[in-house]
């Protein structure tokens, strides 16, 4: 390694710190990640069960393009180190009145179910609102996700190209309020409603544009074998082969800055010298100082607040019973008003939506012992300790006995994390898992980009641009390290043609830039 590449620390072991140790690693940098936690993975963490790891974060792979670029722009092929499989049913869906309603890979099938469950009216209505979908994400790929910085001007730009986009975007409504219109089928426009928090906010208070949500989802999901945890555990890997250090059971408590230059990061007991530092974590954590005051700079107010969502999430291990499940099964909430209101005032709610992934599904037998996680959204820890109530196990679990499903034995209060428990894990984000709300037509561009206001100090994750999720923390990455190395190309000179690891001559960045929507 040459005195003249720059030294990189990395704070935090998410998706987004690994995807960027592996881009930068690969492109000459010297690299350091340093984690808190045990094992890498950030979100993406595991938890022991009777039947193995449960999944207890993120629970499958969509935009699997994005994560096929991560392994080409370094030499390699993501199927050499993963092996992934396509989920037919993307989701099973229930409703207290017995319908049930499968969504398919294939649209054509979506929309035949749909056909059956609801009627020949309610099947055009999807398939229109599917080509929305559509319209809407091929438009906005590469001006918003594609981006390193999002340009509103860029975005008008765009629009202005092709004004039926503005008839798309239906700028003036919510999420809901375009489904509202959009479906005659109540129970459609719930459906596609809960897309909303895939990034953590309300339908009735997120734009109608993230309706483009569905068509990442159309475009396919799959498992990875072993879990999701397998896959940062295989980046993280690969980083290490490029020549990427990676530290556990690290808690950085300062960035240091020494004459207007970042110097490197402080732990509890050394220093660790860097050129720049490259932050995985809740951009809040900035703001509210726990990282020392050079980088309560980085960050306004406004990338941070207000908070998103936040969940209840079960892991574990049981013989289910009753209910015929997918790998992904939703059980929806009678009244979504009543549900999204309880969020709005920081409570618990009482009739809720649940998601429920069956990790074994399709590989033991129905009655063997199986991994579930169950995902109840919840909101971000209260500033008001008196709203903080005890999650109550019997109301989940008798909810699931409304639609004739059961468990043997019924999990127990050791296999829940609440708000409060995301915020001991990922310190100052309130137990927000997908940092600022996306409340707000605007809300898109409020998160902080990969640079930030203090020379040398870079964010990635899914509390930065493009959003949350495990393609956009992905893409955060990209971001970042491309920003890393074109801040840094003059002490990159020496390694253009000898990396870490490998044998590529280029540019772990410097590939063209493949739009998310080819090539599926």
């Amino acid at each position: 390694m040459g005195d003249q590449s720059p030294n990189v620390i990395i704070v935090g072991a998410g998706i987004g710190g690994l995807a960027s140790a592996l881009r930068l690693a690969h492109a000459g940098c010297a690299v350091t990640v340093l984690d808190m936690h045990d094992t890498p993975g950030g979100k993406m963490r595991t938890v022991p069960s009777e039947a193995g790891p449960v999944d207890a974060g993120p629970t499958v792979l969509t935009m699997r393009p994005v994560f096929e670029a991560l392994f080409a722009d370094v030499g390699e092929e993501l199927g050499d180190h993963i092996t992934l499989t396509p989920l037919e049913t993307l989701a099973r869906h229930y409703w207290d009145d017995g319908t049930r309603l499968d969504l398919s890979a294939n649209l054509e099938t979506s929309r035949d179910n749909v056909a059956r469950a609801f009627g020949a009216k309610a099947a055009r209505e999807f398939t229109n609102f599917s080509n929305r979908a559509k319209r809407l994400f091929d438009a906005f790929d590469s001006p918003m996700m594609q981006t390193q910085a999002p340009d509103q001007s860029a975005v008008t730009r765009q629009v202005m190209r092709n004004p039926k986009l503005i008839w798309d975007m239906a700028p003036h409504k919510s999420l809901a309020g375009l489904l509202k219109s959009s479906f005659g089928e109540p129970r459609l426009a719930q459906l596609f409603g809960r897309y909303a928090t895939y990034v953590g906010g309300s339908p009735y208070a997120s734009p109608a544009i993230l309706a483009l949500i569905w068509q990442a989802e159309a475009q396919g999901v799959w498992t990875v074998e072993g879990g999701m945890h397998r896959l940062a555990a295989t980046i993280a890997s690969r980083a290490k082969a490029h020549g990427a250090e990676i530290r556990s059971n690290i808690h950085v408590t300062r960035i240091t800055r020494q004459n207007g230059k970042i110097t490197g990061v402080q732990t509890i007991d050394r220093h660790y010298p860097a050129d720049v530092v490259l932050f995985n974590g809740d951009p809040r954590a900035l703001a509210k100082g726990l990282l020392g005051p050079v980088p309560q700079e980085a960050v306004g107010p406004a990338s941070t607040e207000p908070r998103s969502l936040s969940a209840f999430v079960h892991a574990f291990a049981a013989i289910p019973q009753g209910a015929e499940l997918a790998h992904h099964t939703v059980f929806f909430a009678r009244d979504p008003q009543a549900e999204f209101g309880a969020l709005a005032r920081d409570e618990m709610p009482t009739d809720a939506t649940l998601y429920l992934c069956a990790q074994d599904h399709g590989q033991v037998a129905p009655d063997a012992m199986q991994r579930f996680e169950i995902i109840m959204n919840g909101p971000p820890v209260p500033r008001d300790p008196q709203k903080e109530k005890p999650p109550c196990q019997t109301q989940i679990f008798n909810r699931f006995q409304d639609f004739g499903l059961s468990f043997s034995p019924t999990p127990g209060p050791e296999a829940l994390t609440t708000p409060d428990g995301f915020n001991a894990l990922f310190p100052a984000s309130l137990g927000s898992l997908y940092g600022r709300s996306p409340h707000g037509l605007t809300a898109a561009f409020k998160r902080p980009t990969a640079r930030t206001a203090v020379p040398g100090l870079y964010l990635c994750g899914g509390g930065t641009h493009p959003g949350a999720g495990v393609p956009m923390a992905t893409l955060s990455a990209r971001h970042a390290a491309a920003a890393i190395m074109s801040d840094h190309a003059s002490t990159l000179t020496s390694r253009q043609t000898a990396t870490r690891g490998g044998t590529s001559t280029g540019s772990a960045i410097a590939g063209p830039k493949r739009s998310l929507s080819s090539g599926l």
